[in-house]
């Protein structure tokens, strides 16, 4: 374990790899940590990648360097944070890969700091927070597998998230990736991040704010408002989509024109966690994306 300081966190990261290999950050989502790239990793490495694996702000040992700092989950926020990984570990650019809140953080740092990024993997394709269209609905059945969200719009959604951290997290486990069979130890491995003390209020926060119902950490908000004009993504990507992912019914593959570099889009054989179930899948689209950079110059 290491730890990278930026002027908010105290960020814990694992790296594989050799220092001098090209640098892929691989970010995880939410319920999840860096586990889900348990076998990404490795095989990353030996393609000769400097993979580093960052817990995100609220899980696992990262840690917030004051008390006074807001717990925000907002999507400025998880996006400055991976620019900050960047700045500590004197990284110019890298090769940014991830899913869920990881992919959110990922398309955030492209989109606004695309000097920084030679190129992206994302899962659900441009994975920004349309924060004006989340105060409306969507069609009854997404809005059923978002239950969660709605849950957590309350009090009484903090206190059973505070209270039942594990059970609700496994449920999503199951409730979004249906043919993982994945077992208890692997569970807890990953639930032990969980425990983070921050945990709780960075989620809460996150979903209160997509949803427009929660003000963000105001030093972000220049950042936010540059992201409501959604700005493209200008380089080289492949964007996934799981097959059997009940949170993008019909995937996201419509969403190409928000790329204007070169890109792909895949549809691959997984539920939601997508690199922990179909792991292969993920490391061919990292190494897609490096070969798309170097041809790029």
């Amino acid at each position: 374990m290491k730890f990278a300081q930026t002027d908010t966190l105290l960020i814990a990261y694992e790296e594989l790899g050799s220092a001098d290999g090209w640098p892929v950050i691989l970010s995880h989502g939410f319920p999840y940590d860096i586990r889900a790239y348990e076998y990404v990793a490795p095989i990353l490495a030996t393609a000769g990648a400097r993979v580093i694996m960052p817990y995100l702000r609220g899980f696992g040992p990262t840690r917030f360097r004051r008390a006074e700092t807001m717990r925000s989950g907002q999507q400025a926020a998880l996006g400055s944070d991976l620019i900050g990984l960047l700045n500590s570990l004197a990284i110019e650019r890298a090769i940014l890969a991830g899913y869920d809140w990881g992919g959110l953080a990922s398309c955030v740092a492209t989109a606004l700091w695309p000097d920084r990024v030679t190129g992206l993997v994302s899962l659900a394709s441009y994975d920004v927070i349309d924060v004006k269209r989340m105060r409306h609905p969507f069609p009854p059945a997404l809005e059923s597998v978002l239950w969660y969200q709605h849950l957590f719009q309350t009090e009484r959604g903090r206190e059973g998230l505070a209270a039942n951290r594990r059970d609700l997290c496994r449920l999503l486990w199951r409730q979004w990736s249906p043919n993982w069979d994945f077992d208890d130890a692997t569970f807890e491995r990953t639930a032990q991040s969980f425990d983070n003390p921050d945990f709780v209020d960075v989620v809460i926060h996150s979903y209160r704010f997509n949803f427009g119902l929660a003000a963000g950490d105001p030093i972000y908000e220049g950042l936010e408002a540059r992201l409501r004009e959604k700005p493209r993504i200008t380089v080289p990507a492949v964007t996934l989509d799981g097959k059997d992912d009940p949170l993008k019914p019909g995937g996201t593959a419509d969403q190409a024109a928000m790329f204007t570099g070169p890109h792909e889009h895949r549809t691959i054989a997984s539920g939601h966690n997508l690199p922990q179930e179909n792991p292969s899948a993920f490391f061919e689209a990292v190494t897609t994306v490096r070969k798309m950079s170097v041809s790029e110059g």
